[in-house]
Formats: structure tokens, C-alpha cells, sequence
């Protein structure tokens, strides 16, 4: 079983792979219950956001792992991807800008998995 740190950053190596941009990581566990951490990335169209929301799932699912829920896939502008200890959040660039989940949420803690390790 992994941990939701774990499980962030396999969803973090997915984002990457498939050319996600502006990726970033919340550890949220010391401010909310709902999660432990969110994994926010922008894709640059429709397209992209869903090969990203693909590609997560994929990497996931590898590890045994399935959304519990999933919402936004049809619109692709906001897809949220929800695994219970880790929420990810793809954005288009307009809706990341609009909802900026960094500022809402800055009482988390940024996570760098280059150099937080």
C-alpha cells in the first residue's frame, strides 16, 4: 500500500510525461481533512487536459489505485480527479488563473519532490 505522498508524485511523473506545465503540489494534511494533498498542473487545450487526466488515471491504476470520483472530463476545462488522500486538479490556463487554488489554499505546504526528499 502506498502512501498519498507516493501517490503524488506517481501522479506528478504522469503530469510530467505527457508535457503538463506548471505543476505543483499541496500538502494540505495539517489544514484540511478532505485530502492530504492536491496536484495542480495546467494543459494547454482540451486535448492535453484530457491525455493528462489519461495519463494519471493510467499511472494510478497501475498501482491498484482508482478514482473515487472523477468530474470535468467532458468539458475538459477543470478535471478533477478525486483519490481520496490525493485530489488532482487540471486546469486549462484561463480556469487555473480563475480558481487559483495556490492562493485559496496557501496555508498548505508547498511540496518540492526534487529537493523535499
Amino acid at each position: 500500500m502506498k502512501t498519498s505522498r507516493e501517490l503524488a508524485e506517481i501522479a506528478v511523473a504522469a503530469l510530467e510525461d505527457k508535457k503538463g506545465e506548471d505543476i505543483s503540489v499541496l500538502d494540505i494534511q495539517e489544514v484540511s481533512v478532505i485530502a492530504d494533498y492536491f496536484v495542480i498542473a495546467t494543459g494547454n487545450n482540451p486535448a492535453q487536459i484530457e491525455a493528462l487526466s489519461d495519463a494519471v488515471e493510467q499511472a494510478l491504476g497501475k498501482e491498484g489505485y482508482e478514482p473515487k470520483n472523477t468530474e470535468g472530463y467532458k468539458g475538459k476545462s477543470w478535471i478533477l480527479m478525486d483519490y481520496g488522500d490525493i485530489i488532482i486538479h487540471i486546469f486549462d490556463q484561463e480556469n487555473r488563473i480563475f480558481y487559483d487554488l495556490e492562493r485559496i489554499w496557501k496555508d498548505g505546504k508547498k511540496v518540492d519532490f526534487d529537493t523535499d526528499k
